[in-house]
C-alpha cells in the first residue's frame, strides 16, 4: 500500500543541506512536543518484545498489548515459546490477524534463538536479521529498546506517511526511506524521532487528514 503524498512546494526546491537543517527544527520541534515519547508495546524482556513486535504487524499496539497480557505471564523465554506447537501459538494470538504466519514466524525465530544464540537475542543487526519474521524495522524497534543499539530508524506506516509529506523522503520502499532519512537526521536523534513522528501521526495528524494544514509541515 503506498502513502505517497506532494511534499510541500519548499521541499521541491530546497537543496541538501536547506533539507538538513529544515530536518534539525523539525526533530527539535518533536521534542518539545513529544519529549518522553516512548514505544507503546509492554514487554518484560527481550524475547516478549521481539514477539510483540512481530505480532503488531497490520494490528495496533493497544490490542497486542491485550493479547499479550496473559501470554506474557507464562511465556518469558524462547525456549517457552519453541516448546508450543502451531497451533496453541495460533490460538493464543488469534484476534491479532496474519496470526498463521505470525505464529510460524515466532516458533521458528525463537527456535533459532534457543539453538544458535543460547536462549539470548542477537544483539546485532547482522545476526537479528537472520531470524524469520525481522526484518529492519522489527530489528530498529527490538535492538533500540532491548539493548540501546541504535543501527538504524524503525520506518512503519506513521513514519513512511509524515516524512513523505515532510518532503523527507519520495521513496514507497521504507529501507530506502530509512537510507534517506539517516542521512537528515542526526545519529542521537534516530532512535527517539520514529517514536515522535509516530505520536504525532496518531495524535495530531492521523491518516484521515487528507488536506491537513498541521503545523509541523509549515517549519521552514
Amino acid at each position: 500500500m503506498s502513502f505517497i503524498q506532494f511534499a510541500p512546494p519548499l521541499a521541491q526546491s530546497e537543496t541538501g543541506l536547506e533539507k538538513k537543517k529544515r530536518a534539525l527544527k523539525v526533530v527539535k520541534f518533536l521534542k518539545n512536543k513529544f519529549p518522553d515519547a516512548k514505544i507503546a508495546l509492554k514487554y518484560a524482556n527481550p524475547i516478549q518484545l521481539l514477539v510483540a513486535v512481530i505480532l503488531s504487524a497490520q494490528c495496533t499496539d493497544k490490542k497486542v498489548n491485550e493479547v499479550t497480557a496473559n501470554i506474557f505471564k507464562k511465556y518469558k523465554t524462547a525456549k517457552n515459546f519453541a516448546g508450543l506447537t502451531q497451533g496453541q501459538l495460533e490460538k493464543m494470538i488469534h484476534s491479532c490477524g496474519f496470526y498463521r504466519n505470525k505464529a510460524k514466524n515466532i516458533l521458528a525465530a525463537c527456535k533459532i534463538i534457543q539453538s544458535k544464540f543460547n536462549g539470548r537475542l542477537p544483539q546485532t543487526m547482522k545476526e537479528i536479521l537472520t531470524l524469520p519474521g525481522v526484518a529492519r524495522k522489527t530489528a530498529n524497534v527490538v535492538l533500540g529498546n532491548a539493548y540501546g543499539v541504535v543501527e538504524g530508524i524503525a520506518v512503519d506506516t506513521h513514519m513512511i506517511r509524515l516524512n513523505q509529506k515532510l518532503g523527507f523522503s519520495g521513496q514507497t520502499d521504507p529501507v530506502k526511506i530509512e537510507r534517506d532519512l539517516m542521512g537528515l537526521i542526526p545519529k542521537k536523534e534516530w532512535f527517539n524521532y520514529t517514536y515522535r513522528i509516530i505520536n504525532y501521526g496518531r495524535n495530531v495528524c492521523p491518516a484521515r487528514h487528507k488536506k491537513c494544514e498541521c503545523e509541523i509541515y509549515k517549519i521552514r
